[in-house]
């Protein structure tokens, strides 16, 4: 059964990233030695928590600590886009 007072989950989409292996490997240690109690640390619970951590420091640098405006395309895969 489940409370009919939780906050419904977000829905879950899949993303394609390409991270070093050095960083993928290090992450997946952390997440199999914190898998268990207390933390219960899964590969993407602590990915998720890296980027919220990131983009709320962006939004304080760089926006105000406001919202980034939402993009009128996708992104598109090759080198960065020069300032």
């Amino acid at each position: 059964m489940s409370d009919s007072h939780s906050t419904p989950r977000p829905a879950k989409v899949r993303a394609t990233l390409y991270l070093s292996a050095e960083l993928l490997n290090e992450a997946r240690n952390a997440a199999v030695f914190l898998a268990g109690y207390p933390v219960r640390l899964t590969l993407t619970k602590l990915a998720e928590e890296a980027l919220r951590e990131r983009i709320d420091e962006l939004k304080r640098q760089h926006n105000g600590g406001q919202e980034f405006p939402q993009r009128d395309d996708d992104l598109r895969g090759g080198r960065p886009i020069a300032a």
